[in-house]
């Protein structure tokens, strides 16, 4: 925790340039690497000239970032600054030997680190030490030197903490302390550890089927440590041209697995819509629709109310008992969220012709006019292309010729048509349709697998264009990370790292705080006016979601340890 402040970068360590860097920026790093409160913010390269690239310059941190990354600064490699000015950062407080959150204390003193007689220390100096340490609350003090004897020196004066001081520098001290002291005496600690993922978790009583009961020998503990483990199951559709269309998997002991179509029906469909925030079911489909999948096969004969908030609620055979095969992997259709009967982006199709609206024969209709269509109206993508007047029969005249969309025209009305077509149409087969809906997003990341890293592209005067890379740092992708629902910024990278775009480079010199709520708030050179080529194309790579409002169905195992009956930790699995 006495250190030349290097970051990884790219895949390569480099250092930090020491123009302007100050305490609230050493505070940042103090508190990731674990090391408590600042000490000392130092420059002129200190602990001596780095080498390799000068990753950062002129940081601009408010105090309050998890990760130098996302402070400010001139932006990755700009740097107008050579080894001679790297900086440094002097911690005050560590635990050693174990993990971050556990270990011998050790005190910084006069530049000089030094272990804790077990005589000077109690549960309220514990309780400063964990906090300082951003380590949760204390679990033990330990002494006898759990973590190993050390060689450092003996602090010599008792602590003498309340328990509500921010640091362990903060607390009182005397001259004497009660015992004599030697490294067989040095103080070790264990906290708790970090919890913020799971406090804003409802535990809540469930029955005791879903419960595993394991016996482990806890290090620091002399008896076994009932550990509760419970499964949440979790569902996906897999297959379909959108994530509320697909075969049917669900998650359960760590495996996803398909289900089997028998007596899978609507009410079955209704409930994996529900759960997926995919509106309505349109279909319940067998025979392994969508392909069949691979792996175990969880149930069948699942006989849902539809009702229930999850299809782990629905009753069934037992788990993993079966008596299918994966040709008879089940599916579902679900409308799409917000798509329901009264959705500006689901209906029964009609068209204007001769002034007069007419409705459209299922048997005139493919996937193809389904795309013209969603498109025209600025509706997203066709969800699903829906006969036997599902929307109701309606009372307007039929369309008596066939449409035969490419699928590429702007209008239903640029479609060649034809005639005839194959089947006699009545009322009962008018032309429903249901679209994905508007994407609302300013922003969206091209040229990765996953959505939450790419190329980033805003969205301005109805066309999609790209950023330039200049000035392009931490804050400005922690607004586009946020903006996609993708958790924290992992890295802000430029020179087309995700290759070249097409079209305009709408934003240059892009200047966020890290607190706007989309990319086109924050300050800038102003719409398209830039000295970019597309080979400065900027881009990001995000964590995923976010899980600061952590929520039930993105958790995968919950463990929760007790000793002598006492809640100790909760750990969530995501």
């Amino acid at each position: 925790c006495i250190i030349r402040a290097e970051k990884l970068h790219r895949g390569q360590w480099g250092t930090v340039c020491g123009d302007f860097w100050d305490l609230v920026d050493a505070a940042v790093v103090c508190r990731e690497l674990d090391c408590g409160e600042p000490v000392d913010a130092l420059g002129a390269a200190h602990f001596g000239s780095g080498s390799g690239p000068i990753w950062m310059s002129y940081v601009m941190c408010t105090g309050s970032e998890s990760t130098l990354k996302n402070c400010g600064s001139l932006g990755w490699g700009k740097s107008r600054c050579d080894h001679s000015k790297d900086n440094g950062v002097i911690c005050s407080v560590r635990l050693v030997g174990g993990s971050h959150c556990s270990g011998r204390l050790e005190i910084l003193h006069d530049q000089t680190w030094m272990s804790v007689c077990a005589a000077a220390f109690d549960q309220q100096d514990a309780e400063v030490v964990c906090r300082e340490l951003d380590c949760g609350a204390p679990v033990q003090v330990l002494g006898a030197a759990a973590f190993g004897k050390g060689d450092v020196q003996m602090w010599t004066q008792e602590i003498q903490c309340i328990g509500n001081e921010s640091q362990i520098h903060s607390c009182p001290t005397s001259l004497s302390v009660k015992g004599s002291c030697f490294h067989e005496h040095t103080i070790d600690l264990m906290c708790s550890g970090r919890n913020s993922k799971c406090k804003s978790i409802d535990f809540f009583p469930l029955c005791g089927a879903f419960f595993s009961i394991i016996f482990i020998l806890c290090l620091f503990f002399s008896s076994s440590v009932p550990i509760y483990y419970i499964d949440i199951m979790r569902v996906r559709l897999v297959g379909g041209n959108s994530r509320c269309a697909g075969r049917v998997e669900v998650l359960h002991r760590g495996h996803w697995g398909t289900v089997c179509d028998i007596g899978w029906d609507m009410a079955d469909a209704a409930v994996v819509c529900r759960e997926l925030d995919c509106g309505e079911p349109v279909d319940a489909l067998g025979d392994a629709h969508f392909g069949p999948g691979s792996g175990p096969i969880w149930t069948n004969c699942s006989t849902c109310i539809g009702s229930e908030s999850t299809l782990k609620n629905c009753g069934s055979v037992d788990w993993g008992i079966y008596d299918c095969d994966h040709t008879k992997d089940a599916g579902v259709i679900c409308s799409g969220k917000l798509l329901t009967k009264n959705s500006s982006w689901s209906g029964r199709l009609e068209i204007l012709h001769n002034q007069t609206w007419v409705s459209v024969c299922d048997a005139a209709f493919d996937q193809q006019d389904a795309e013209v269509v969603c498109r025209e109206l600025d509706c997203g993508a066709p969800v699903q292309v829906l006969g036997a007047a599902a929307f109701d029969k309606g009372d307007t005249q039929m369309w008596t010729q066939e449409i035969q969309c490419r699928g590429n025209e702007s209008q239903i009305h640029l479609c060649p048509t034809s005639p005839s077509h194959e089947n006699n149409c009545s009322h009962d087969n008018y032309q429903g349709m249901l679209c994905a809906g508007k994407n609302k997003k300013n922003v969206r990341l091209v040229g990765d697998n996953s959505r939450c890293a790419g190329r980033v592209e805003v969205f301005h005067r109805g066309q999609w264009g790209t950023v330039c890379d200049l000035g392009w740092d931490m804050p400005d992708a922690a607004v586009v990370c946020r903006e996609l629902d993708c958790g924290e910024p992992v890295d802000a990278l430029g020179a087309a790292h995700f290759g070249q775009g097409s079209g305009p480079i709408w934003m240059s010199l892009v200047l966020c705080t890290g607190s706007e709520s989309t990319v086109k708030n924050c300050g800038s050179s102003g719409w398209s006016k830039h000295d970019c080529t597309h080979n400065s194309d900027s881009g990001v790579i995000c964590s995923g979601k976010s899980f600061n409002s952590l929520s039930m169905d993105i958790v995968t195992q919950i463990i929760i340890v007790f000793f002598s009956g006492i809640l100790q930790y909760i750990f969530a699995l995501l």
